[in-house]
């Protein structure tokens, strides 16, 4: 899987299931900062990775991600 196609699926995910604010999606956007992530939604994020990636994370695992980039970038090491 490219990073485009995990960019896509991600932020349809961000916009669409945790209704974030389009303009709030970038590379460099901090996940809690500028996005508005809270510990609920690593939850959500968490089950969302697991659902479409085949893999199976610890939330912890999500600690060193800061920015959006940073969560691409994670998803495609694993996926």
């Amino acid at each position: 899987m490219t990073i485009e196609e995990i960019k896509d699926d991600f932020n349809t995910f961000l916009i669409e299931e945790l209704e974030i604010d389009p303009q709030k999606i970038f590379d460099d956007a901090r996940l809690k900062e500028d996005v508005g992530i809270d510990s609920l939604d690593y939850v959500d994020i968490v089950a969302f990775i697991t659902r479409n990636y085949g893999f199976k994370i610890d939330k912890t695992k999500l600690k060193d991600v800061v920015t959006l980039r940073q969560l691409y970038d994670f998803i495609q090491q694993y996926a």
